[in-house]
């Protein structure tokens, strides 16, 4: 064995040790991601391909996952509801980051009446209404579609990041190397970008990790509420609600789809801890990181 194996061999055993949990959560993700993208190749079956003669189909050599109420396979389902639930947690934390990004900075960097008409017209009246009922109100009006559930997503769950954001600033912006870099004639943009940013940057990550684990629970509710991505397109929201009326006759339409959710959340939530316990150097001291 080389060196350099040896040395990632001891390097696996100790995170495995010291954070087993951050484990855990990225194998789960690396599975949820490799199906998602892999999808068209990995599904054995069309997803949306009906078969009323095996309908209710119980796990087996033929259907690993069984079939649901219209003989569709389960498996295939579920991997391509992973690459559409993927799809739109990262693009809902992205577009809600890039207003959180843009609002909290306006909002902390000027200060005064910006502030004040940012954080208390804007921030706090969404924050003041529960994320998930903006975003039912929202694709309720908007309609079906993967475009308006982003969009619905992303109005309810921007202000968070937004008061993340403006109270990072604040704490930064007037330490000596902004006050250098002002004085140097850059401008706000620029201190922003180049010298705010950076170092604002890592609870930041934290809250879009677990930020990700809030969207999938959002979407499949939405899905679950008919308000999501409109059939036959598969997503685990619509799969569990298809499968209600078949809780006690044909569980597993209702374990895998629950199983599914539960582990990319519990995979987000997971990655989430570990970069806040990566990204912060008194914790990495006290878990000997």
């Amino acid at each position: 064995m080389s060196i350099g194996t040896a040395s990632s061999s001891a390097a696996l055993r100790n995170l495995l040790r010291r954070q087993p949990l951050a484990v855990i959560g990225a194998v789960l993700l690396a599975t949820f991601f490799i199906g998602g993208i892999a999808a068209p190749w990995l599904a054995p079956h069309n997803p949306a391909t009906i078969d009323l003669m095996h309908r209710l189909e119980s796990p087996s050599a033929a259907h690993f996952a069984g079939t649901d109420e219209l003989g569709r396979d389960t498996l295939s389902r579920l991997l391509w509801g992973a690459r559409l639930s993927l799809a739109v947690s990262v693009t809902v934390v992205v577009v809600s980051l890039f207003l959180g990004l843009v609002i909290g900075g306006l909002a902390g960097y000027l200060g005064g009446w910006v502030d004040t008409a940012l954080t208390t017209f804007a921030m706090n009246t969404f924050l003041a209404l529960p994320g998930i009922l903006l975003a039912i109100a929202f694709a309720a009006f908007l309609g079906p579609g993967f475009t308006n559930l982003v969009l619905a997503l992303a109005i309810g769950g921007w202000a968070g990041y937004a008061r993340l954001v403006r109270a990072q600033v604040m704490a930064v912006r007037d330490r000596e190397y902004v006050d250098a870099a002002r004085a140097l004639g850059a401008g706000g943009v620029r201190i922003f970008l180049r010298h705010i940013l950076p170092n604002i940057v890592q609870p930041i990550l934290v809250q879009a990790a677990i930020g990700m684990a809030g969207v999938i629970l959002a979407e499949a509710t939405l899905s679950f509420l008919g308000l999501g991505i409109p059939a036959p397109a598969p997503s685990w929201g619509a799969m569990l609600n298809d499968a209600r009326l078949h809780l006690f006759d044909s569980p597993h339409l209702v374990l895998f789809p629950a199983a599914a959710v539960a582990g990319a959340v519990l995979g987000f939530n997971f990655l989430g801890d570990a970069l806040r316990d990566h990204l912060d150097p008194r914790t990495r001291l006290e878990i000997g990181l």
